[in-house]
């Protein structure tokens, strides 16, 4: 049982490997016989480039924008403890005043 492992490439290196096409100008068969893929793979990674591409010119991704709203909302929510907090504390500072003034330690 000889089972060939899958080779995994990074974002980075599909750009790059896909950069020595689109720039340099190597032609496909080249870069997947040097690699042993399959240009299917190539093309597929070609189609993600293109399909995905705007990605690289927006200022965030949309996971960036999901990220930046959850830490919003999870500021928010904390400046709301914070404030039931410090709302507690005036109370209850309040009330010590009061007690300390009755039994005339004020």
């Amino acid at each position: 049982m000889n089972k060939l492992k899958r080779r995994q490439f990074s974002a980075e290196e599909k750009v790059k490997i896909l950069k020595r096409h689109l720039v340099g100008k190597e032609d496909i068969s080249d870069i997947c016989d040097q690699l042993e893929i399959n240009p299917n793979q190539f093309y597929r990674w070609q189609g993600e480039l293109f399909e995905n591409g705007a990605v690289a010119f927006e200022r965030y991704g949309k996971r960036e924008e999901a990220k930046i709203r959850k830490l919003e909302e999870k500021v928010e929510a904390l400046e709301s403890r914070i404030q039931h907090k410090d709302n507690v504390i005036a109370t209850i500072t309040e009330d010590y005043v009061k007690l300390k003034k009755n039994f005339g330690e004020a």
